[in-house]
């Protein structure tokens, strides 16, 4: 059942991503213009988005653990650190380059554009990279959530 909710939780965002155009480089470049021709629109969208997690985070803040789940997998991790800093950056740095980050990358994926498939193929082999590096000295934990 866990595999079903995550599915369709997954489908959900993809098709809030494909009809808020935020799987276009050029919608989200536009957004992240300040100086020039800036496009708002995206910020309705996260304001949106807030605003339903804000609904669902009050709707499980007293429950002991989740509908389809032992407990919640929440961070335990409030340190703002090197890797913390960096990671942003380098971050930042390719959504201002080229438009995407990952989620709406992925979603674009289905258009078949040469620029996105190869922006996916660099950002996995950056998640590789990055877990090479000496900044990355605690390996990811084995995931224990219930969509593993």
């Amino acid at each position: 059942m866990q595999i079903i909710i995550a599915f369709i939780a997954g489908l959900l965002m993809s098709i809030g991503i494909a009809v808020s155009m935020m799987i276009d480089p050029a919608k989200v470049l536009g957004f992240l213009n300040l100086s020039g021709n800036w496009d708002p629109s995206l910020a309705l969208v996260m304001a949106a988005a807030l605003a339903v997690y804000s609904v669902g985070f009050r709707l499980v803040r007293g429950r002991s653990a989740p509908l389809m789940a032992e407990k919640f997998q929440l961070p335990s991790a409030s340190k703002i650190d090197k890797p913390i800093l960096i990671g942003a950056a380098v971050f930042g740095l390719g959504w201002g380059l080229v438009g995407y980050c990952p989620g709406p990358a992925i979603s674009a994926l289905s258009a078949g554009n040469t620029g996105t498939i190869g922006f996916v193929i660099a950002m996995i082999a950056g998640w590789y990279i990055a877990r090479k590096l000496p900044l990355a000295k605690v390996a990811p934990k084995k995931s224990t959530d219930c969509y593993s």
